[in-house]
């Protein structure tokens, strides 16, 4: 099981995982309602380090972002959630439009979005600088929270 850890001991975190020669992967989201092809991207993810962070978009960031109706679970279910999962070792929420701010303090050693954002991953300069790669993984077709919220919805 993963631990949650606020900014300031991510960082701190990340420099002892870098002492200790550990590859250091991070993706990000909202994960509001998770559903297997999270669970698969994570896991991929995971699979291309030591350690993979989930940086978590706080629940104002997902309002902003989804619109007034979300996030469905809160932030701190959401983390409880994410921490469960055999593949993340790392959750931390922030609360800014883009995880940018975040990545360029910690400098993972590999960056990963899903293919769906390849045209724009907020980071990618700051870690590329530093030496890391940035790569992206194929959604899970058919799978989408947004879709899923909107089936639910309008269901008969």
């Amino acid at each position: 099981m993963g631990l949650f850890y606020s900014r300031v001991e991510l960082v701190e975190q990340r420099a002892l995982w870098k002492r200790q020669g550990k590859t250091v992967v991070f993706t990000n989201g909202c994960y509001d309602l998770l559903h297997p092809g999270h669970v698969r991207l994570l896991e991929q993810a995971r699979s291309l380090g030591d350690v993979l962070i989930l940086a978590l978009n706080a629940d104002a960031s997902v309002r902003r972002m989804k619109g007034a109706s979300r996030p469905m679970i809160c932030e701190k279910d959401r983390a409880a959630l994410a921490l469960a999962l055999a593949a993340v070792d790392a959750v931390t929420i922030f609360d800014e439009d883009t995880p940018r701010e975040l990545i360029a303090q910690v400098l993972p050693d590999v960056l990963i979005k899903g293919a769906d954002w390849s045209h724009f991953i907020a980071g990618r300069e700051e870690v590329e600088a530093a030496g890391g790669r940035v790569l992206t993984i194929s959604l899970e077709p058919g799978y989408s929270t947004t879709n899923i919220v909107e089936g639910m919805i309008n269901q008969p």
